[in-house]
């Protein structure tokens, strides 16, 4: 089942950019005019991050976020069979130099970055670099829950030599790259909701109280690398700039939570720069501080039900 999927997706794949984006405009009017997807879930979001905008740019938003939607879905099927050369017409890498200077001294590198523009389009990174090709450039990432689709996505991020490791691997997988001595550049996508056990931490984000995960802070802290933030623009449509923004190159000297915290403020500057680039229809805040707050207590750093609150794992989640 799995070699049908993937025969048919590398056949689309196959079909020139202009092609693509034809059928991508076909796959807009179905999914925003037609089926609605997850439309009240990206109403909410809007309204609720921007009340000082209007209904009319609040729609102008929304539709440009279903167009960008299509367009991400075509645009990283692509990968699966495009040319390097090809590629590096459509996405520009900007500081890539400053990342292979640390390399050059030794020290590795972590990319902290959001659901913003074609974050897969990031397993290309290598292909930018000039003296360390040997690199290894990689995407931690949460498995999908149906497996078909989780193998596919894998297949296309290896496509352009990433590597895909799930989040549970990830210190084992590092830890081996440091016993062979290869340097590293890792993206950690840090702007999903986590489930109520991680939380940890509350930050103002988008006019919301957020909850955010720091568990990729401590790894970059324990393995001491330079922190990049990964600062993505479209220009135009099939274009994108990518631009590395160096947060920190020593980690353990900022205090706690730091890093995370600088992260969602310049993820904020980059959405309200065109926020129809940002995975809207995700409801991650669906949690809230107060219901946190009642149901749950942290105790040495755990959090915890409250006695009276359910104890099964489904209330933490």
């Amino acid at each position: 089942m799995y070699k049908i999927l993937y025969s048919i997706f590398y056949a689309i794949s196959l079909l020139p950019y202009r092609v693509l984006y034809g059928f991508s405009d076909f796959l807009y009017l179905i999914l925003y005019k037609v089926v609605g997807y997850r439309k009240k879930v990206v109403r909410k979001n809007l309204a609720s991050s921007f009340p000082e905008k209007d209904e009319k740019e609040l729609r102008r938003i929304e539709k440009g976020f279903y167009h960008w939607l299509c367009d991400y879905f075509v645009e990283t099927v692509k990968l699966l069979s495009v040319s390097d050369e090809t590629l590096l017409r459509h996405i520009e890498f900007r500081n890539a130099e400053e990342l292979e200077s640390y390399f050059d001294k030794g020290q590795t590198c972590a990319a902290i970055l959001g659901h913003y523009c074609n974050w897969e389009l990031l397993s290309a990174t290598g292909l930018s670099f000039g003296r360390h090709r040997e690199a290894v450039c990689g995407l931690i990432y949460h498995p999908l829950r149906n497996a078909m689709f989780d193998h596919l996505f894998r297949d296309i991020r290896h496509s352009k030599g990433g590597v895909c490791v799930p989040k549970n691997e990830i210190l084992r997988y590092l830890v081996k790259y440091r016993r062979e001595k290869r340097m590293w550049l890792f993206g950690y996508i840090s702007d999903q909701s986590p489930k109520w056990n991680n939380i940890h931490l509350w930050l103002p984000f988008l006019n919301h109280d957020t909850p955010v995960f720091t568990g990729g802070e401590r790894i970059m802290r324990k393995m001491n690398d330079a922190v990049f933030y990964v600062d993505m623009e479209r220009p135009s449509r099939g274009r994108y700039i990518c631009t590395f923004r160096l947060v920190t190159d020593k980690p353990a000297e900022l205090p706690d939570n730091e890093i995370t915290i600088r992260f969602f403020k310049m993820l904020e500057q980059t959405i309200r720069r065109d926020p129809r680039f940002y995975l809207w229809s995700h409801d991650r805040w669906k949690r809230t501080h107060e219901e946190f707050d009642r149901r749950f207590k942290v105790d040495s750093g755990h959090v915890t039900c409250k006695a009276d609150d359910t104890t099964s794992s489904a209330g933490m989640k």
